[in-house]
């Protein structure tokens, strides 16, 4: 059974999402708050230990954001719920300790599989880049590209020459490394250890054949992986 906390200050909404979680049989919502103030008591020892947290992103006195900055070590593995799908939000999330994000307006199928995923070590943030992150990020590592006569040419070469994939977790990773994420604040996102991390990024480069991170991701974005 998944015992799990959610925070919304939104009432209904609050209501509506821990009534129909209520109903499946292998999630049950076992603390509610409407802000970041009351979810301190997360902090402290609860009756029912917390598997998940569910937490709004914007809610007065004290953001979900803010909240999971001040206190992601304390927390359990934390679901950020949110509105609209707001670039920068998820960003800010990301850095925060989030294991993803949800869209208020998904399935109740979709939101139970994403609360099981978390739960067993996955992360719902991929993939993790929009069209304007992505266009953001090419604009900022242009300097880093090849002559555009050349441009074609080596991305054919390097297709021919390189067969092995990127695995789904190598992947993901590439994705939090084109928005920007450091090793450990990675590591913290995916709940590994930071050398964990770094044996995956030096899969990453050998497998895309590059010397360094700007590169990887430059490769991962005209290869399609995010």
């Amino acid at each position: 059974m998944i015992h799990m906390a959610l925070v919304d200050d939104q009432a209904l909404v609050r209501s509506g999402i821990s009534g129909l979680l209520n109903m499946t049989s292998d999630i049950r919502v076992v603390y509610e708050a409407s802000n970041g103030v009351e979810a301190r008591a997360l902090l402290t020892p609860q009756p029912q230990s917390i598997d998940l947290l569910l937490l709004d992103i914007r809610m007065p006195q004290c953001s979900g954001i803010d909240f999971l900055q001040a206190h992601a070590k304390q927390l359990p593995p934390t679901i950020l719920l949110t509105t609209f799908d707001d670039d920068e939000a998820m960003l800010d999330g990301i850095r925060a300790g989030a294991r993803g994000f949800l869209l208020k307006d998904i399935s109740l199928e979709r939101l139970t599989e994403g609360i099981r995923h978390v739960v067993q070590g996955g992360s719902l943030f991929r993939p993790a880049l929009t069209e304007k992150l992505r266009d953001s990020l090419l604009n900022k590592a242009t300097s880093a590209q090849v002559p555009a006569g050349q441009h074609q040419a080596c991305t054919q070469q390097r297709s021919e020459s390189n067969n092995e994939k990127l695995s789904a977790r190598e992947t993901e990773i590439l994705a939090l490394m084109a928005a920007g994420l450091s090793n450990a604040e990675i590591a913290n996102a995916l709940a590994l250890s930071e050398g964990t991390i770094k044996n995956y990024i030096s899969n990453i480069l050998s497998k895309l054949e590059v010397r360094d991170r700007i590169r990887a991701v430059l490769r991962g974005l005209e290869s399609g992986y995010i």
